[in-house]
């Protein structure tokens, strides 16, 4: 990097001695990512549209990176279109829902009215609030089907059960942020396609179906062929890349429907038009190429760190004052996520964390991060009690993460629970 600094290493140095398990919030850029943007912003710095050499280096680094995307996922170059952000690819697949509902009854005797989308209780808000404000505007119906306090999981036949002859997207993270928990969405996709046949014989518009990948993205397998979506978002800062996205289509524009939202010069097929931020491609290719080398052990060291944190929290607190909020018999959870809260009067999560002098964490989405001391949406969702709930911490661990790390961070808890109830002694 210029002038002899790393960006990543200054992020760490920044934190002061103090434990960073806040990366489901999101994560540090990678050297070699951070690397990957200087050198872009150096070398490719051309329009990548432009005909010359300094465009056809940009143009060049943008394939790479789009072919970097593909193999990640197990998918095409040409399925990869790149966004701002996994937002507005969220956003982009709603606005293609609805767009093809409609282009779907041109010329149907019976109109069916406006489109209908089914989603889960624990979304996203790039995807909640989207559709919320839809069904406002009276443009389209939304169904958000509750997740199961047996599972965690949105379960596949509640998924199902809410699909109406106007049902044109079905939208399920893969990950939830907040537990950890991986959804069915596997199996949704191979028992929405068999759906999806009977409905083409009967005239009914084809459901597309959707996962936001942000969490699972780093932390374990993600393959298309496998999940069988029409569409999967990727989030960069959520796996030690920049602060951009993509979008997963499948044959944009021929299988799979995909309606820009922006028009402009025509940049990635016109899917997404505006001059294509080379530097931030870049890294985020780099980003992916790390995942695609070193995802098997990521995922393993984390759930090792993750494992003896959570360990440490039930030998340092008891048993008993300890209560798991991410862990449902039968789910499977992301490798990294510790959602637990600390049993007792007065120990709110926030309050907790307000008291820590080492742990960075959170008790949430970042997102929800000013809502006070309300129990999170997520957990009462899953059935936990609000006395429980409001007493949450969300700690995610990330690859560099040690055993040493937790050990202070939990000594950290230690003490700061000590000092709440010592301030709360009459």
């Amino acid at each position: 990097m210029g002038a002899g600094t790393e960006p990543a290493e200054a992020q760490c140095d920044s934190l002061q001695g103090r434990i960073y398990l806040d990366y489901n919030a999101t994560t540090p850029l990678a050297p070699e990512v951070a690397q990957a943007v200087w050198d872009a912003m150096c070398q490719a710095w051309g329009n990548p549209s432009s005909s010359h050499p300094a465009g056809s280096k940009a143009k060049e680094l943008i394939g790479s990176a789009r072919e970097s995307l593909a193999k990640m996922l197990g998918g095409r170059p040409e399925d990869i279109v790149f966004t701002s952000g996994g937002t507005e690819a969220n956003n982009m697949v709603i606005h293609t829902a609805c767009r093809h509902f409609h282009n779907s009854q041109r010329g149907m005797g019976d109109s069916r009215g406006i489109p209908h989308i089914v989603t889960s209780s624990v979304e996203h808000d790039s995807i909640r609030l989207p559709l919320e404000q839809l069904g406002r505007e009276g443009l389209a119906e939304v169904t958000f089907v509750p997740v199961s306090p047996r599972s965690g999981q949105a379960e596949v036949d509640d998924v199902l059960a809410a699909i109406q002859p106007n049902t044109c997207l079905v939208s399920l993270m893969l990950a939830n942020n907040e537990t950890g928990v991986i959804m069915p969405v596997a199996e949704l996709s191979q028992r929405i396609c068999a759906l999806n046949r009977r409905r083409t014989a009967e005239a009914l518009p084809r459901i597309l179906v959707h996962t936001d990948a942000a969490q699972m993205i780093g932390k374990g397998r993600v393959d298309v062929q496998e999940l069988g979506v029409d569409y999967l978002t990727i989030v960069g800062h959520k796996f030690h890349g920049p602060r951009i996205g993509a979008l997963y289509i499948r044959s944009p524009g021929t299988t799979t429907p995909l309606h820009p939202m922006l028009f402009g010069g025509g940049q990635e097929r016109s899917f997404r038009p505006g001059t294509e931020n080379t530097p931030m491609i870049a890294g985020l290719g780099q980003a992916a190429e790390l995942v695609n080398k070193n995802w098997e052990a990521y995922e393993a060291h984390m759930r090792d760190v993750r494992d003896y944190l959570e360990a440490t929290l039930e030998a340092s607190f008891g048993k008993q004052r300890i209560c798991f909020n991410s862990h449902f018999k039968g789910s499977k959870r992301l490798c990294n996520t510790c959602n637990f809260s600390i049993l007792g009067s007065g120990l709110q999560g926030r309050r907790v964390l307000a008291h820590c002098k080492v742990l960075l964490a959170s008790v949430g989405a970042a997102c929800h991060s000013e809502k006070g001391d309300r129990p999170s949406p997520v957990l009462l969702s899953c059935g936990i009690p609000p006395e429980v709930a409001q007493n949450a911490l969300r700690l995610s661990v990330g690859r560099g993460t040690t055993r040493a790390d937790v050990d202070r961070a939990v000594q950290d808890l230690v003490q700061a629970v000590q000092e709440l109830e010592r301030d709360q002694a009459p």
